[in-house]
């Protein structure tokens, strides 16, 4: 089993959050999660590598991040980044601060989304990184603590609202369920969960739900934004990358153990999704990790 560093973060029971402001040339923290949300902004961090779940992606001059799930890996390393003066602010609260309750209330309906995808990593828009700029910008130096706690909730609210945000993680590597989907779709999904490492036919996922191949197909993209086709591949890629990550297995044993019946569709299916070869990716993972 890999290890993963997991963090003891300055939380403590009294704190509704806690906001770190810092101006670094380096990324040396290693890939980590832990039970706390975090929302990660970075200025001037053009070429840092992102790393959440199973996406590895190079950020440009302005990012922010919101991670909610407790056992998905993170991190932010040096990549092709070469500024001397990257600002960064991180926050992280507790997923007690928002109950259920709470969230359960039309007005945090956005929130409680935001929150659910999250699970998964989330990342925002430029535009939305520019309309809280200057909440971000004070929230660190702001010295009543009740006016900092309106000013996350004005930042949570405004970014929920953001409908270029991005999903990163795939929900087979983080290990999530998506239980808002239809009654439908959730039955394909969880045949095709079971099943990825098997042929799965067009044919008889439609059949499972009493729809023809055509209006299935039409049924199943409308409420997934994917192709299906491009899910299946998603759910193999996503629990690959977790052997890849988990296990000492051979590439090519992981390979056909998650579906895939040639190796080197499979490196080349993984290198257009992630960015990096199977061999490149555990390479990236391994390095750094350790339990404290």
């Amino acid at each position: 089993m890999s290890q993963v560093l997991q963090e003891i973060t300055p939380l403590s029971e009294k704190d509704c959050f806690y906001v770190v402001e810092r101006h670094k040339s380096e990324f040396l923290f290693p890939i980590h999660c832990h039970a706390e949300f975090e929302l990660n902004f970075i200025e001037n961090g053009a070429g840092v590598r992102r790393i959440v779940g199973d996406s590895v992606e190079e950020i440009g001059d302005y990012e922010l991040t919101l991670v909610a799930g407790e056992r998905l890996e993170h991190a932010w390393e040096q990549g092709n980044c070469h500024s001397a003066d990257v600002r960064e602010i991180t926050i992280q609260f507790s997923r007690t601060l928002f109950p259920e309750e709470l969230l359960a209330r039309k007005q945090f309906r956005t929130i409680r989304e935001m929150f659910h995808k999250a699970a998964n990593g989330l990342t925002f828009s430029l535009k939305a990184i520019m309309k809280v700029y200057n909440l971000l910008d004070v929230l660190a130096s702001e010295p009543d603590g009740f006016e900092q706690y309106q000013r996350l909730l004005q930042i949570l609210y405004t970014l929920s609202n953001d409908e270029g945000a991005r999903v990163l993680a795939s929900s087979s590597f983080a290990n999530m369920e998506h239980n808002e989907e239809s009654r439908r779709v959730r039955k394909v999904q969880e045949y095709i969960n079971a099943r990825y490492n098997e042929e799965i036919r067009l044919e008889d996922c439609a059949a499972m739900v009493g729809m023809s191949s055509s209006a299935f197909s039409r049924f199943f993209k409308q409420h997934t934004g994917r192709t299906l086709m491009d899910y299946i591949i998603d759910i193999r890629l996503g629990n690959a990358a977790r052997l890849l990550v988990d296990t000492s297995e051979g590439i090519s044993e992981i390979s056909y153990a998650c579906g895939f019946n040639n190796l080197s569709n499979f490196n080349r299916a993984f290198k257009a999704r992630r960015g990096y070869t199977p061999r490149d990716f555990r390479t990236l993972f391994k390095k750094n990790r350790v339990f404290v």
